[in-house]
């Protein structure tokens, strides 16, 4: 059993869209309520009722914060219960040590609800275009771009920079085949995004993200000049996180269009365990290294790549990247001087030269497909054997 989830654009109209922020600004609230609860009340909520806060004593006091607000009733209660379970999963996370403390939700950053999927039937209106029963809004339209296979668990209502979307989280019968493909060493570089073992390179669009990037600086200025408060400042606020919107989906797809080539060539894949996060930090990063692991999105392509590989019956491995881009993959030598830049790679040793990406690559492939050595046992000391008869 695998779970995908499938993106569409929601053509609403505009009472729909009233509606929608409405149900996101309630289900937010009902959010930030538990929240607060259970922050600042559990010891008097313990005391008093004998027992700890939960979804279940939550959601009996939403009945009644129901029945007492009508602008809260006229919300689904599915969409409502739903952000309390979002809630018990945070904490549950959080005293796993799995995550950071819940936070409020905020507008404009969490503008979502959910219902479950048995609630949200969607019919297929012509081969473009469809429709969605969401309750108390009723059917909107949505671009069918693709079939939505499997039973769907959730369909999640979400707005971002480019308008309102539907998520269906599905749940999909898979037997996984048997996969024989040849295996690849992949390293993620500067000038070539993704560099494989056997000499290919993948490149991102950069001259398109570029012409992003200078539009976001040109309407990041814009946006400085503005009065803050002022409906100007507002729109061109929007106008500029649609353009960051814009780059990140660009982004997305090629990383989808690479990764789904990758699965299906390779049956074994050797990338390094790079730790992103801390790469991109300002006190640790450099500034060319940290501008391509966020243009190239390297955790969102491992990420992709992992439940691809998976899906095809692959395996995905990952070696320590300590070396592998100063060492020679011919003679094995490690020497820092041999990376002469980020392109050439000539060894001071046996004069090996090749690309410096694709040299690294093959040093990852040799790392994640080698034989593991081995350890040496230690023969049994007379005393122990003694003991053993």
């Amino acid at each position: 059993m695998i779970y995908r989830t499938y993106q569409f654009r929601l053509y609403a109209t505009d009472e729909q869209e009233v509606l929608f922020g409405q149900f996101a600004g309630v289900c937010r609230l009902v959010y930030n309520l538990g929240l607060e609860q259970r922050r600042d009340w559990w010891r008097q909520y313990s005391a008093t009722k004998g027992s700890r806060i939960s979804y279940y004593s939550q959601a009996k006091e939403l009945t009644a914060l129901r029945a007492e607000f009508d602008w809260i009733a006229a919300v689904s209660v599915s969409a409502e219960q739903q952000a309390l379970r979002d809630l018990d999963k945070a904490f549950g996370l959080f005293f796993a040590g799995r995550n950071n403390f819940p936070t409020s939700r905020k507008r404009g950053i969490n503008d979502s609800f959910r219902f479950p999927g048995y609630q949200c039937p969607w019919r297929a209106m012509n081969a473009k275009w469809a429709s969605v029963f969401l309750p108390k809004i009723g059917a909107v339209k949505f671009r069918l771009t693709r079939s939505i296979p499997g039973k769907v668990n959730n369909a999640t209502v979400i707005r971002n920079a480019l308008g309102w979307h539907i998520n269906f989280d599905c749940e999909l019968e898979h037997e996984v085949p048997k996969n024989s493909g040849p295996a690849v060493g992949i390293d993620r570089g500067v000038i070539h995004a993704v560099a494989l073992s056997d000499g290919q390179f993948m490149d991102m669009p950069r001259e398109r993200l570029k012409v992003l990037d200078r539009r976001v600086r040109k309407q990041s200025r814009k946006l400085s000049r503005c009065k803050r408060g002022s409906n100007r400042r507002i729109a061109a606020r929007k106008l500029m996180a649609r353009t960051k919107a814009k780059a990140a989906r660009l982004r997305l797809q090629w990383n989808h269009e690479r990764t789904t080539e990758i699965a299906d060539s390779y049956g074994v894949v050797v990338i390094e365990a790079l730790q992103t996060q801390s790469m991109t930090a300002r006190t640790t990063g450099t500034p060319d290294l940290t501008r391509s692991i966020l243009e190239t999105g390297w955790y969102q392509f491992e990420h992709l790549l992992t439940y691809k590989i998976a899906q095809r019956g692959g395996e995905l491995r990952k070696v320590n990247p300590a070396y592998t881009s100063q060492t020679c993959h011919e003679c094995g030598t490690i020497d820092k001087t041999s990376r002469k830049n980020q392109a050439a790679f000539n060894c001071g040793h046996c004069g090996h030269a090749a690309n410096a990406d694709t040299n690294a690559a093959r040093n990852i492939l040799k790392a994640g497909t080698q034989p593991a050595p081995r350890t040496a046992v230690r023969p049994p000391m007379k005393r122990e054997l003694k003991r053993a008869v």
